[in-house]
């Protein structure tokens, strides 16, 4: 006698696909290239929750439609079948069959979530679907709490769901087992006293970590017999919990949490394209940054000057271009693309950059300088390298400085001394930019920012004026001296100036500050944030440093 097995029939092809794509833990550098690629495609994003910290942004494409997995009730929100027909709505209403639902799933989806229900749905609609892994909390967290889950000691890893009642804690008592609990705090309250109950000695080691992977961990040491009590004062926080010998390792291994600006909330007074070296930077060191423009770059009011300009670089007027900002490569860009013109348009020209960031930009533009100040890199040390004007060698004795309308003197001055002539040529102006949000302004004011980088004198001035002096709690740093001068004349107490004037050399400078203070205030007994001081504890800590 024979037997035969189902096979169950193919779904029929429907208006849309859906993927299941894991998010990972909450760092959104963990997605997978995969995800990224998936999310980049989507034509709608389902969410189990509203995005509230904005991680979508940069990752789905403009147009694509963000909605979330249920109806606006939190309780149906959390019902998988409410889930299952909100993701099924959103896939057959679509019309073009290339059309792609990207249904984001926290950490793994195959992991303590409702993968299977939802997918159950879809086939049951006749909706394709696929399944993208992503990095599971489960593994992760731990990872950046400086928790290792398996040694030489410790060999086997329990991963256990905390809501499921069904769990013989008789299994994971041994000495040698780890425990990885995932769940709601009430229900990991319970899963501990079960543990407890079931035998596992009390004085095991217990990590309890919220918002793992960001910027915003918090990680709680503590034993077995405390751990309840422990959780009992964090009623909404904790989502992994690690029960076992490696976390006896977290003062030797933690990494993440001691990185030097952890925690820190960074003020960044620049516009939106020119920040993201130094909040790329800041992020490194495990800070968050806040980009407040401070200024407005706006073509020229005439644009005859500039037009000349152009014209005399193509007809051979010039033997130099000299660009002392980032601005400036970007408005002759600007001025090319509009006369039909490209970077060939150089060629015979000596081109001068006034450091390495504005280098950069000409490089991209496919331009590489002739001439980058090898000391200061400013107008004095571009002035110190400058060859002098020499009617022999030289056969044309004219520079194109395109600049700013608020440029200083001292580079045309400079150049004229060597016998140069100069063009010096408003390429574009800048204006102070309107106020920031009256809560950014009251960030600014009322200390909640740990720090601030001003990158210019004005920036300095610029966001004094829009939105008022930092709170003294706040650390002032400053790219150079010249910027720490108007910082002090602005009443400010300037607390790191960079080596060099770059962004990134200042977050490095502000990064060791941070270290230092940490440090400090850690022997003072002190919050290791600025913002979380009072002015009688920072001057304190102060002190102790010196």
């Amino acid at each position: 006698m024979s037997t035969s097995t189902a096979v169950p029939s193919a779904p029929t092809v429907s208006k849309a696909r859906v993927a299941f794509v894991g998010a990972g833990p909450g760092d959104p550098g963990l997605l997978t290239v995969r995800a990224r690629e998936y999310l980049a495609a989507a034509d709608v994003v389902v969410l189990d929750e509203p995005d509230e910290t904005g991680w979508l942004t940069g990752l789905v494409r403009e147009g694509a439609h963000v909605v979330e997995a249920g109806p606006t009730s939190a309780t149906s929100r959390r019902s998988p079948a409410a889930r299952a027909k909100a993701l099924v709505r959103e896939a057959t209403a679509l019309k073009d069959p290339e059309a792609l639902v990207v249904r984001v799933m926290s950490g793994d989806p195959a992991a303590f979530t409702t993968l299977s229900q939802e997918a159950l749905a879809c086939r049951a609609a006749g909706v394709l679907f696929e399944i993208v892994p992503g990095v599971s909390a489960a593994w992760s967290v731990p990872t950046y709490a400086g928790v290792p889950l398996t040694s030489a000691e410790s060999g086997e890893v329990h991963v256990i769901d905390a809501a499921d009642s069904r769990t013989d804690w008789t299994t994971s008592v041994a000495d040698d087992v780890t425990v990885v609990l995932l769940g709601a705090p009430e229900q990991l309250r319970k899963a501990l006293g079960g543990l407890r109950r079931a035998g596992r000695d009390p004085q095991t080691p217990v990590c309890l970590t919220e918002h793992g992977t960001t910027v915003a961990q918090q990680t709680l040491v503590t034993v077995l017999d405390g751990a309840e009590e422990s959780l009992a004062d964090h009623t909404s926080r904790f989502g992994v919990v690690v029960v076992g010998r490696g976390v006896d390792l977290r003062d030797e291994l933690s990494w993440f949490e001691t990185k030097p600006l952890f925690g820190w909330n960074v003020l960044v007074p620049r516009t939106k394209d020119q920040a993201t070296e130094m909040t790329t930077r800041i992020a490194s060191h495990g800070g968050t940054s806040q980009v407040v423009p401070t200024i407005s770059v706006e073509p020229p009011r005439t644009p005859q000057q500039m037009d000349r300009a152009i014209r005399g670089l193509v007809t051979g007027r010039y033997e130099w271009v000299g660009f002392t900002s980032v601005n400036a490569v970007r408005a002759v860009r600007e001025k090319f693309t509009e006369l039909g013109l490209d970077a060939r348009a150089f060629a015979g020209l000596k081109v001068a950059a006034v450091g390495g960031v504005t280098a950069d930009a000409l490089r991209q533009w496919g331009i590489e300088p002739d001439l980058i100040p090898t000391t200061e890199q400013s107008a004095r040390g571009l002035l110190a390298d400058w060859p002098e004007y020499d009617e022999v060698l030289d056969p044309i004795n004219r520079v194109f400085l395109p600049r700013a309308d608020i440029a200083t003197d001292t580079l045309v001055a400079g150049l004229l001394d060597m016998g140069w002539e100069v063009d010096d040529v408003t390429a574009y102006r800048t204006v102070r930019a309107s106020p920031p949000p009256a809560p950014v302004r009251d960030a600014i004011k009322g200390g909640l920012f740990d720090a601030v980088c001003f990158t210019s004198s004005s920036t300095v001035r610029n966001l004094v004026g829009i939105a008022g002096k930092p709170h003294p709690n706040t650390v002032v740093a400053c790219i150079g001296p010249a910027t720490a001068k108007t910082a002090e004349e602005h009443g400010l107490r300037v607390d790191v100036v960079a080596s060099e004037p770059r962004a990134t050399v200042l977050v490095e400078a502000l990064a060791a500050h941070a270290a230092e203070y940490a440090l400090a205030a850690r022997h003072a007994g002190e919050p290791v944030r600025p913002s979380q001081r009072r002015t009688s504890g920072r001057r304190g800590a102060a002190r102790a440093r010196a």
